[in-house]
């Protein structure tokens, strides 16, 4: 019980929740990063992804070396980032704290986006074709629109990895929610560290939510069940066999 009032003193103390060390402004900077991290790791993965998705070549290879950032440990890449950015100049926290970040949120995606357009059914594919769809077309408009559902979800997989994983730039001097954490145990302070490990559990579910509901929004065809892909499969062939474009662009595999 004392641990859960030190929590509600440090929740309701309003010295806590501003200036630099404060509540707000940590949880701005590890909102901040946690994007950043996200967005690079997207432009990273996703593009090699989805040309190997729709090659169907030397995908399986590539998704074996992408994932091997997963065996990695991520307080591993601080420790060896962190001297490296010091003699190049680049300070304490951010740097080592983004690479590492990056590097975790990397294999999701490419793997959930790889997986997502490969596995698009060859039938929608020939459909496109047959009206004469030029190769970026059906990437464009069929395979990245019926692969949607996996992406995102390598998207949502990332992010959430990467918002508790922030956590860990604390160690290197990054200030953001871990912060609360690493204070709290060198002060013996129960309230810091019960408030930074609530704070990071909220934002990482708030991220998972976020996520959730973008999908669903983005890809209502995904709730549509086996009958409505069957029947969205049958308009592709008929499509194809009048000369008219077929209504792929939003239908999954």
């Amino acid at each position: 019980m004392d641990a859960l009032a030190d929590l509600w003193s440090f929740l309701t103390t309003a010295d806590n929740w501003w200036g630099t060390r404060g509540i707000v402004n940590r949880t701005w900077e590890h909102v901040r990063i946690s994007v950043l991290a996200v967005l690079l790791a997207t432009a990273i993965a996703l593009p090699p992804a989805v040309l190997l998705g729709h090659v169907k070549r030397f995908g399986a290879v590539a998704v074996t070396i992408v994932n091997i950032g997963r065996a990695i440990p991520s307080f591993a890449i601080l420790a060896l980032t962190f001297p490296l950015f010091i003699e190049w100049g680049f300070g304490l926290g951010f740097w080592p704290t983004f690479t590492a970040l990056v590097v975790l949120g990397i294999p999701p995606i490419f793997t959930n986006t790889y997986t997502g357009v490969r596995g698009v059914s060859p039938e929608i594919v020939e459909a496109a074709d047959g009206v004469g769809m030029r190769p970026h077309e059906v990437v464009l408009r069929v395979e990245l629109p019926s692969a949607a559902p996996l992406v995102i979800t390598g998207l949502r997989i990332s992010a959430v990895q990467i918002v508790a994983t922030a956590t860990l730039g604390a160690l290197v001097g990054f200030q953001a929610l871990g912060s609360f954490i690493v204070e709290g145990l060198a002060q013996f302070d129960e309230g810091k560290i019960l408030g930074g490990a609530l704070l990071v559990a909220v934002l990482a579910i708030a991220t998972e939510v976020g996520f959730s509901a973008a999908e669903r929004a983005l890809t209502p065809w995904a709730r549509r069940g086996p009958a409505a892909t069957t029947a969205s499969t049958r308009r592709s062939r008929r499509g194809a066999r009048s000369g008219a474009s077929p209504a792929v662009g939003a239908t999954p595999s």
